[in-house]
């Protein structure tokens, strides 16, 4: 897990070189002792990178003892930033109570800042949030809405979701062909689901059996 993160950042990188880039290094190698040393220097002086990934490692316990309180501080440290994966990984903690108490307005407040900066993640999520009533008032047309950033920006499952949105009119008009247009690419990138509402949608109609 933390590798997959610090790869995201690798593009970054060269903005802050130094202590980072060697701490990025020693954790590529599995020394995460060392990088967790050198990344709290760079922490310490406000770097969003390095404090994005103390917050990964104590919340996934690399190189140091699982520690969610440590993970939260130093996740919203880079959130405060601007940082949006930071944003997105708070979401997640404050929705699932992982090491705190499940707190879902929490988790909205924190979708919605990465949302807005075109998190995919976090516009699915939010679109969920709506969709359930889970921290703001259930609201189908707010769900549509991210699930359709979410959605142009290719993500599956957001496809699948406003797919059924159009297919029931829920949130937006109801729209077989749109329907049928979403899901269509929820199901071409191997969405099981989105399969099963088009094979639904071509028993009623003949036309969606393309």
């Amino acid at each position: 897990m933390l590798k997959h993160f610090l790869l995201v950042l690798l593009v970054s990188v060269s903005l802050f070189a130094g202590n980072f880039e060697k701490g990025l290094e020693a954790a590529q190698r599995g020394d995460y002792q060392t990088a967790l040393k050198l990344w709290k220097i760079e922490a310490n002086e406000g770097n969003l990178l390095a404090q994005f990934n103390l917050g990964i490692m104590y919340e996934h316990g690399q190189g140091v003892k699982e520690d969610y309180q440590e993970a939260l501080k130093w996740y919203k440290l880079a959130a405060k930033q601007g940082l949006t994966q930071a944003q997105f990984n708070l979401g997640i903690i404050y929705q699932n109570g992982y090491g705190v108490k499940q707190d879902y307005q929490e988790a909205v407040k924190w979708y919605k800042l990465a949302a807005k900066q075109g998190n995919f993640a976090a516009q699915f999520n939010l679109g969920r949030m709506y969709d359930k009533g889970r921290g703001v008032k259930q609201n189908y047309q707010e769900a549509a809405k991210w699930y359709k950033f979410a959605a142009k920006q290719g993500y599956a499952q957001a496809q699948l979701n406003l797919g059924v949105m159009y297919k029931y009119g829920q949130g937006v008009p109801m729209d077989k062909i749109k329907a049928y247009q979403w899901l269509l690419k929820a199901a071409k990138q191997g969405n099981a689901k989105a399969q099963k509402n088009l094979d639904i949608l071509c028993k009623q109609s003949s036309w969606a059996c393309k």
